[in-house]
């Protein structure tokens, strides 16, 4: 870059004097220096001390100039950073502050790991801010989720009436061997076998639990956008849970995703077992049933327990997956010894990006064999043990 610091500023003489910008050049460098001309080494005579000090004023005036200067996705890179480090969160509990941010997951994230300091003048901004956010994840994701569930349902009950589009051809040849022509080596298929459309009942029951750890920010906003969007299906019954050491169901608000998150609080411990031990209480129709557990598997609870649980459900016919992490983010860190202990009782554990979770939800509704898929498809698998 050509903006950055003077020659004899510590950082290198690659820039660009100060002295020789002009116009908007100015106020883009200086608010790039605010974020990341901080260290001591340029506080020194005609050197740049960059920063933004406590000033709400000044943060409000920096906010205004990088999304002046700076495309959007730039702007969310320059908020994050500067939270990070110039500590800057307790301007976020300030309502002007947050009316004048730009509204992305990582704030959100943050939002929801202070919603309980949030005071009440802040709170309904803070609601604002997220419900943009979140609003802006189920248009992308929700008609896909849709899609793809209802396919997976359709797929899993067979019909006598099927559309063509839907007929199982394999499946109709076989049970109508008995009308082979052989004068004309062809089949008159009589009757017709494929996948229903229509379900008359509730089809699957799905259960989400949601680990509230620090570490699992990003996947507790989406798993609780994914919810919501399952939650409005009526093919599906629809559960979900978030838990430290103790367990809230959030079952009554999916309605409301931004009411989910903020009965969401990140960090503290984790008590996995008791999480799986509610969900078990949840089961009514064991082979109908779904349980994804989204977790990184650092259990702060009895392990044993977790891995007995995990296998009364397993036995009984409920299909167990767990999800290491829901983000964009690359290869989480997890608890690699639980993950194989689970790995061993037939429950994989995998990392899923939010454009792919659709699909794989709808492998598990189908009953296909979970860790093959996940590796047909690229994803990061905890190993078995061997």
């Amino acid at each position: 870059m050509l903006l950055g610091g003077t020659g004899d500023d510590g950082e290198g003489g690659g820039g660009v004097m100060a002295a020789a910008l002009e116009g908007n050049d100015v106020r883009i460098d200086a608010a790039l220096a605010a974020v990341y001309d901080t260290k001591e080494g340029t506080r020194r005579a005609g050197g740049r001390a960059g920063g933004l000090g406590k000033s709400a004023p000044a943060v409000a005036r920096w906010l205004g100039d990088i999304r002046r200067y700076f495309p959007a996705p730039v702007v969310q890179v320059l908020q994050r950073d500067a939270i990070d480090r110039l500590q800057l969160r307790q301007l976020l509990l300030e309502p002007e502050m947050l009316q004048a941010v730009e509204a992305d997951l990582h704030l959100v994230t943050l939002l929801v790991e202070l919603n309980k300091l949030l005071p009440d003048a802040t709170r309904a901004s803070a609601r604002h801010v997220v419900a943009t956010v979140v609003e802006q994840l189920e248009r992308q994701f929700s008609s896909r989720t849709k899609q793809a569930v209802h396919g997976a349902l359709a797929r899993s009950q067979r019909t006598r009436r099927p559309r063509h589009a839907d007929i199982d051809w394999g499946r109709t040849i076989q049970a109508n061997l008995q009308h082979y022509l052989p004068q004309y080596g062809t089949v008159v298929p009589e009757r017709l076998v494929g996948y229903g459309r229509r379900q008359r009942s509730l089809a699957r029951d799905v259960i989400v639990a949601i680990d509230q750890s620090g570490s699992m920010a990003d996947s507790v906003v989406y798993a609780a956008v994914f919810g919501a969007v399952l939650a409005s299906m009526p093919a599906l019954s629809t559960h979900v849970v978030a838990f430290d050491t103790a367990v809230v169901d959030l079952t009554p608000v999916l309605h409301d995703p931004v009411d989910v998150l903020f009965g969401v609080q990140l960090g503290g411990g984790t008590d996995i077992a008791q999480a799986v031990g509610y969900c078990q209480s949840l089961v009514t129709r064991p082979a109908e049933t779904l349980l994804v557990l989204v977790t990184d598997l650092f259990e702060g609870g009895n392990s044993a327990l977790l891995h007995d649980r995990v296998a009364m459900l397993r036995q009984s016919g409920v299909t167990v997956l767990v999800l290491l992490a829901l983000s964009d983010e690359g290869a989480p860190a997890y608890d690699r010894h639980e993950a194989a202990a689970l790995a061993a009782l037939g429950v994989p554990s995998m990392a899923c990006t939010p454009d792919v979770f659709p699909d794989l939800l709808a492998a598990a509704l189908e009953g296909h064999d979970l860790a093959r898929w996940a590796n047909e498809h690229g994803l990061h698998t905890a190993a078995a043990p061997t």
